[in-house]
């Protein structure tokens, strides 16, 4: 769809045209050797200053400053920046100073990538530089990018800081604004310290199916969707746990997931829906032996990511060094409300959520109230790690109930900064338990619960060949390097989170403007000058229209009588 360009894109793109009438191509295909990083020159050039007497670096022009026969400039390659310095004649040692004069200095805009070849010194101010000997144009960017300055005191002026511009333009984002590469960089080395530390325990890596015939794994409202050839409907996974116990059945000793999963529900700060999991169900181990594996494994996952185990999380220094508190989830209760729910009933539990306040309905079971209770009362109040367990039997239909007490399970919750981080169980594997417990979610989602679990009769069929004692983990990837990077937000660790559907205006046709008596042959330029719609037209003052037409036309030399004042007058009635 066609659109309104601005006036710095139309001159990007009379640049476009320069650039192909001096026979050189915007767009090369060609491979460009790079030789050297900016990092590497940066970090390494005071040491051994020889040996980057040749370097050849690529990436993009982020700032220009020409001074006659020589500039200045910032590349910046996807590793940092670097200064850049071309001098004419050493650019163009021949009679020919086209390279430097024409495409360097006119045509050559903020945001271009090039290639270069050259020496790396220091100049009189001390900075490292590269000195140009050879340029090569590799990519025209026909958008200008935000000009974001800092000046001596280190402040920041124009700042791209707008957050639904940033999460809409990520690639904008990234190439502006240092910060958020470092963000997403730290993200990935959370993944691959994890992924190193189930490798060397011998677990293996797997995939699950992402569409399922059964929405399973978790209490969670799925994305819905049909399958055409096979006419029958599908939803995109809400967990990927009974995939993974399906495998420890068929003999593995342990398998981990790195999972996208999809619920449809709410979004907020700490919400998204999808989002990024880690599932891991080993055999022979209980939740005892998870707390410790997990809290031993978050501490050297901290360590390679920020170099020490403490970080802060907002106004919080988290201590992510083992070992942590452990807090049987009633007795959280009780400690924060005054009130021992063990043993409640349905009815009175909810009276007691009333009483504190709380909104709950009839739909809600023993085990969404005491969920909804802790959520709302105590959960704020974990700000170092801290594992909530033994949660009631209600609240976790694919857990082992407690080896101590049968109303309760061995599941255990991360809480870290007062949000859930990880979720955990002795895996349930007594067939006959598992119906049983399927079937109570039945009956809540006949009750309205909208969040229950379907039975899944292949799973049940799974358990029945028999499961060995087996211990699984889940830990919410996007919160942890939320609070690994001290954002806020999950859209800022997601690269490109999800968002209401942009809205793109439709260009103007030149025939609105011959519609109102701009004559045919200055309708399209009436549009290229600005002037987006009539209505943007006529807010204008007809001498300054007047001005501004015949300006553009004396500038791009259009071929085109001039226009006198009351014609463009007469286009304001």
């Amino acid at each position: 769809m066609a659109r309104v360009l601005s006036e710095q894109e139309i001159v990007r793109r009379d640049a476009l045209k320069g650039l192909r009438a001096m026979g050189v191509e915007p767009f090369p295909a060609a491979e460009f050797p790079v030789t050297h990083k900016s990092t590497q020159i940066n970090t390494n050039f005071d040491d051994n200053p020889e040996a980057f007497a040749e370097v050849c670096l690529a990436g993009r022009l982020m700032t220009k400053r020409i001074m006659g026969k020589a500039s200045f400039g910032v590349l910046a390659d996807p590793h940092g920046k670097i200064q850049i310095y071309v001098n004419r004649d050493e650019l163009c040692p021949g009679e020919d100073k086209t390279l430097y004069n024409g495409l360097f200095k006119k045509l050559l805009d903020i945001g271009d990538f090039i290639g270069l070849k050259g020496k790396v010194f220091r100049t009189q101010t001390g900075e490292i530089s590269v000195n140009v000997k050879e340029l090569t144009f590799l990519s025209k960017a026909l958008r200008p990018l935000p000009v974001v300055k800092t000046d001596d005191s280190g402040k920041v002026h124009d700042a791209f800081s707008d957050p639904e511009l940033r999460y809409r333009q990520r690639y904008v984002d990234l190439v502006v604004n240092d910060h958020v590469k470092d963000t997403f960089i730290k993200r990935t080395r959370i993944i691959n310290t994890m992924r190193s530390i189930f490798d060397e325990a011998g677990y293996l890596e797997v995939e699950t199916p992402i569409l399922q015939p059964i929405a399973g794994g978790a209490a969670a409202r799925p994305f819905m969707t049909h399958h055409n050839a096979l006419d029958m409907p599908l939803y995109l996974r809400v967990a990927n746990e009974l995939y993974l116990k399906r495998l420890i059945v068929g003999g593995f000793e342990g398998v981990y997931e790195f999972a996208k999963d999809f619920r449809n529900e709410g979004m907020d700060r700490t919400h998204n829906p999808e989002f990024t999991v880690m599932e891991i169900y080993v055999a022979y181990k209980d939740y005892n032996w998870m707390m410790r594996f997990v809290e031993n494994m978050l501490e050297r996952v901290a360590n390679q990511v920020k170099g020490q185990t403490k970080t802060m999380v907002g106004e919080n220094e988290i201590d992510f060094a083992a070992p942590y508190a452990r807090v049987p989830i009633l007795k959280a209760i009780e400690e924060h409300t005054g009130h021992n729910l063990l043993g409640k009933g349905e009815d009175e539990t909810r009276e007691i959520a009333r009483s504190l306040g709380l909104e709950v309905d009839e739909t809600m079971g023993y085990g969404k109230l005491v969920d909804e209770i802790f959520g709302e009362k105590c959960e704020h109040n974990y700000i170092q790690p801290t594992f909530i367990t033994d949660y009631p039997v209600e609240m976790s239909p694919l857990c082992k109930k407690h080896r101590d007490d049968d109303r309760l399970t061995e599941r255990f919750e991360l809480f870290i900064n007062g949000k859930e981080v990880a979720n955990a169980y002795s895996e349930l594997n007594d067939p006959i338990d598992q119906r049983e417990r399927f079937e109570e979610q039945l009956r809540l989602s006949e009750k309205g619960d909208d969040e229950a679990m379907f039975i899944d009769q292949d799973f049940l069929r799974a358990l029945e060949y028999g499961m060995p004692p087996t211990s699984g983990l889940g830990i919410g990837i996007d919160r942890l390097t939320m609070m690994l990077t001290n954002q806020s937000s999950i859209q800022e660790v997601l690269f490109f989170p999800q968002m209401r559907p942009e809205k793109f205006e439709a260009a103007p046709k030149p025939a609105d403007f011959v519609k109102i008596g701009v004559p045919q042959d200055w309708a399209e330029h009436v549009i290229a000058a600005g002037f987006g719609t009539v209505a943007q037209l006529r807010e204008a003052k007809p001498t300054a229209v007047h001005q501004k037409l015949n300006g553009f036309r004396k500038k791009n030399k259009l071929d085109i009588p001039a226009l006198q004042l009351d014609e463009v007058e007469a286009w304001m009635n």
